[in-house]
């Protein structure tokens, strides 16, 4: 299935839109002290896609992530890839073989690789899972999708991660149209909301290293109120100093604050890789909500991608229905009212080298205690 399979050099990872595959993320994850390698691979599309007429070759790459766990023991983590996306029925024989083929290549004690997959779930096309709105209400059991994926593989060594570590849930725009056909696509509140913010004042600025404090500030009051993890100052200064504009796959960062008067009410991250604007974090004030500085902050970072020539927005991660009671549910109401389709991806799924490691390392994430090898 798989040919050529050979280690490149982080510069020459192709350009794509998806930013966790680029040159600039190596760069930044090198920056926060993660090592990471870039593979390249070919495959002919009859070994991928049923009805092929012309048989040709597709060369694509991947870029891996190297987490050292202990002084001895490391995983291998592939954020949102491979890109390259095989018909259902070929997707776990795929990942076996590229499995095998890229073990070399990774560290002596490295004992298992996790896919955070991009892929869009198999079960989209089913009915049973969507209610009579297209919302998402369930999805197969675990065991299901392990046989499911599993199908037709030799080893039967595929596993569903019992966590994502990435957005499996999100919202793409097209912004391939002028701005007000995407304007008049968002819902009606939505645009109102575009509209207050510009009367009550608010403007959003182009920031810089220098006002990191004002981010971490808001990051960290939006971290707090809905219980979420909080990454490090340093993680957010790496996002903004990495430099890959000598690499085939750079990526522009926009640090955006919109505010009123000079009061920060909020602020994101807007990061441009291929043909694609990606809101990858975001974080805003408690107070003067009233102002809606959230939705000048899209509409800012809408049009900018648009302006770079992106055809596609992504607002990275809601909620997979209207579930009240789901966390994400707030964030669910607030994007989809900018318009878009729901995105349903396959998340995280693993390929353990070393079994007997890999079900302590299950088992001690399952706990939430770390991970440890004695």
């Amino acid at each position: 299935m798989l040919s050529n399979v050979h280690k490149k050099q982080i510069i020459e990872l192709q350009k794509t839109s998806i930013v966790q595959q680029t040159a600039f993320w190596s760069i930044v994850k090198k920056k926060t002290g993660q090592e990471s390698i870039a593979l390249n691979f070919n495959s002919r599309k009859s070994n991928l896609y049923t009805g092929i007429v012309t048989d040709t070759n597709i060369q694509s790459d991947l870029l891996v992530i190297i987490q050292q766990l202990n002084n001895n023991d490391s995983i291998a983590y592939v954020p949102y890839g491979p890109e390259l996306e095989p018909e259902n029925e070929f997707q776990g024989v795929f990942l076996e073989e590229l499995s095998e083929c890229i073990r070399p290549y990774l560290p002596k004690n490295c004992f298992m690789i996790r896919y955070d997959l991009c892929w869009e779930v198999f079960w989209a096309g089913e009915q049973a899972f969507f209610d009579s709105e297209g919302n998402l209400i369930g999805e197969p059991s675990i065991q299901s999708q392990e046989l499911r994926f599993n199908f037709n593989t030799i080893h039967w060594n595929l596993r569903k991660s019992q966590t994502n570590i990435l957005p499996t849930n999100t919202l793409y725009l097209d912004l391939k149209a002028d701005l007000n056909s995407i304007l008049m696509r968002m819902k009606p509140k939505t645009r109102y909301n575009i509209r207050i913010s510009h009367k009550k004042g608010v403007t959003v600025r182009t920031a810089d290293l220098a006002d990191l404090n004002v981010w971490y500030k808001l990051y960290s009051e939006t971290a707090q109120r809905n219980g979420l993890y909080l990454n490090d100052l340093r993680y957010f200064e790496a996002i903004l100093t990495a430099r890959a504009d000598q690499t085939k796959s750079p990526a522009e960062v926009f640090y955006l604050i919109a505010e009123v008067d000079q009061t920060p009410l909020a602020a994101m991250f807007l990061i441009i890789s291929g043909n694609r604007g990606s809101y990858l974090y975001g974080a805003s004030s408690s107070r003067n909500r009233n102002y809606m500085a959230t939705y000048a902050l899209q509409w800012e970072a809408i049009k900018i991608s648009k302006q770079k020539g992106c055809s596609g927005y992504d607002m990275f991660g809601i909620s997979p229905s209207k579930d009240k009671s789901h966390p994400l549910y707030g964030l669910h109401r607030f994007k989809t009212g900018f318009g878009g389709h729901i995105f349903h991806s396959l998340g995280c799924w693993d390929y353990p080298y070393d079994v007997e490691k890999y079900n302590l390392f299950k088992s001690l994430e399952i706990r939430s205690q770390g991970y440890h090898i004695n």
